[in-house]
This record gives C-alpha cells, structure tokens and sequence, in this order.
C-alpha cells in the first residue's frame, strides 16, 4: 500500500496524508486520527524522515486542545497562534530540536495523552493553555510523564511551567492611555468565551479606570464572539438597545483581543459611526492584521517572540536537569498607538 492509497481510502489529499504523518497542523484531529487509523488497520507503516530518525535526535512536542472556548479546530490559521507557533519551530531549530504536532479531543484526554507518553518520539511537552482551566492543566500534568511548558497560561498554586502575558500590565496601559486621552465614558467589549486572560485583562483595565477617577458602567459592558474579524449583529443589536434606551454611547471602547476590536470597527462603521473621530477603539495582541485594518487598530503589542523563546529555552532547561522547582513567568507588554484611538477635543485627530 502507497501513500496514494490511504490518501484515496480516507477521502483526502497525499499532502493531507502527509500532514497527519509528520505530525504537523493542517488538517483536524478527526482527519488526522481518520488516516492514521486506516494506515494502521491497512498496516502501513511511514517512511521516517531522515532527520527524525537520526540516532540521537531530539524532539518536542506542541500539544494543543482544540475545538474548546477560543481556540478553534485550525488554531495554526487564527494570527496570535500562528505567529507564536513561527517563533516556537524557529527556537526549537536553534536549539537542535525538531517540532511535532499534536492535537487531541478534551473528551478523550486521558486516552491521548497516555498515547503521546507511550509512543515516546517526544523529549518534553509545551502545552498551549490558551483555553484550559487549573483542573485540566493539573489533570494534564498527573498523566504526562515528560517535561512540560504550559504557555500562554498561569496558575500560581500548580506545581508547573508556566510562560505567560502579562494580562493585567497590558490592559492597564491600554485603560491608561484612553483616561490619558480625555476619555471619561468608556465602554468595555468582552469576549462570551471566558478564559483566565480575558479576566486577567479586564482586572487590569479596571484598575487604571479606578487610578484615574473614571468608573466602567455596567451597563457599557456588551459582549461578542472572540474569533470572527467580520462585523457582528449581536454587537449591533446590543449598542441598538443602547442607544434606544436613551444613553450615550462610550466615546471610547477597550476590546478584550484585536479580533473583538476589529470586528467593533467594522460593526461601529456600518451603524454610521467614524473610528476615531466619533469613537475611539483599543484591543489587545497586536496580530499582523491590526496594521492593516481601517484605520489601523490602536492595541497592546504582546511579546509573543519572547514568550515562544522562553517557553522553548525553559523546557529545554527542565530536560537537561533534575531540578524540581519550577517557573512561573509573565512577559510585560508594550502599547502601540494607530490611528484608531484620538485625544478628546483634539482638532487634528
């Protein structure tokens, strides 16, 4: 049996075939657990690549839940993963490892994660924990076997790796500069997924809010979806209601992610609103995309080379030594100011 063969028995491409082989993202959990069963069962056993069959070789694995809260089936394709993954592969070729790639179902944790332990191609684990909470991060911890990273994530009683934004930094320097600005009626825009950066953020927000006099409303508190760049009729809806129930709009939003504070532009721009000389708009991340979005989105740039080194460099360190104590670190964060966010009363904005 030939690549072609499996490609055509699980209704796929060779390249997908590839992919669910190599270990790499690309194609969903189901697809991949599709042809690798069908390889299985077909008794197909890959050519291994030269430089992962080396004697000696070294390898980590990237280990993500997918399809739960924020990050979705093709996580490799939302802009802050796929940039902090760049950074990972890069760092781990600098360090002589190779990276793999694994995607496994919460519903079958256990199951997958004593699989990745048996198969034993992995020196250690860096474990996105965008989406997960300090149970399942300890369950993860109790079962896996090898060095583990948890990136993107922290919980302060875990006895685990962690690398982290500074969630509450960011926001406060994002709710400080609309205060800075002359901003006194500020609107807040939440994701509806609710994960421990998104709480951390609005902990810092109301913080700088409080340091500057300025109370966040409730009732300028909306939520919207957090991954879709497209403008939003709940958002609509919710500001409709808004308006009809006789109160001004904020002169000013902070948007939990760049995602949110994109699609608020588009969804403000089509109720007959101008970004920024009627509102003003913040988010937080700093994706590729907030550079080119009309008008170019006023964010928190998020250190996500940095995470991505140390992540690595951490796991790595934990590899080569038996040192028990463990590392909780947090990466500061740097406002970058656009053209979405203006000075109240300034003629020139």
């Amino acid at each position: 049996m030939k690549m072609e063969d499996i490609a055509r028995l699980a209704g796929v491409s060779k390249s997908a075939v590839s992919i669910a082989f190599s270990g790499k993202p690309g194609i969903g959990p189901e697809t991949r657990e599709r042809i690798l069963k069908i390889a299985k069962d077909h008794g197909y056993m890959p050519k291994p690549r030269t430089h992962a069959a080396e004697a000696g070789s070294r390898t980590l694995t990237f280990l993500v839940f997918a399809n739960s809260g924020i990050v979705l089936e093709q996580y490799y394709q939302q802009p802050f993963f796929r940039e902090l993954i760049h950074y990972i592969e890069e760092r781990c070729k600098f360090r002589g490892f190779s990276l793999l790639f694994s995607t496994i179902e919460m519903n079958k944790l256990g199951e997958q994660i004593r699989s990745i332990a048996d198969e034993k191609r992995s020196d250690g684990v860096i474990l996105l924990g965008t989406n997960l909470d300090r149970a399942q991060i300890a369950e993860i911890a109790d079962l896996l076997p090898l060095p583990l990273v948890v990136l993107d994530n922290c919980y302060d009683t875990l006895p685990v790796h962690f690398v982290e934004i500074n969630n509450m930094i960011g926001a406060y320097q994002a709710g400080s500069h609309l205060c800075r600005s002359g901003h006194t009626r500020i609107g807040y825009i939440a994701s509806d997924v609710r994960i421990h950066n998104f709480e951390e953020r609005r902990n810092g927000f109301a913080y700088a809010l409080r340091e500057h006099g300025v109370e966040l409303a409730e009732d300028c508190t909306f939520t919207v979806a957090p991954t879709i760049l497209s403008s939003q009729e709940s958002l609509k809806r919710q500001l409709g209601e808004h308006l009809e129930a006789g109160k001004p709009l904020p002169s000013a939003f902070f948007c939990e992610c760049d995602y949110i504070a994109i699609s608020a532009i588009k969804t403000l721009t089509e109720m007959g609103y101008r970004i920024p000389e009627d509102v003003s708009v913040v988010g937080f991340d700093n994706i590729s995309e907030a550079s080119i979005v009309t008008p170019e989105l006023t964010t928190v740039h998020t250190e996500k080379e940095q995470m991505a080194h140390l992540a690595v460099d951490l796991l790595v360190q934990s590899i080569a030594s038996e040192d028990t104590v463990n590392t909780k670190v947090k990466v500061d964060t740097q406002l970058v100011e656009r053209r979405s966010t203006r000075i109240v009363g300034d003629p020139l904005q």
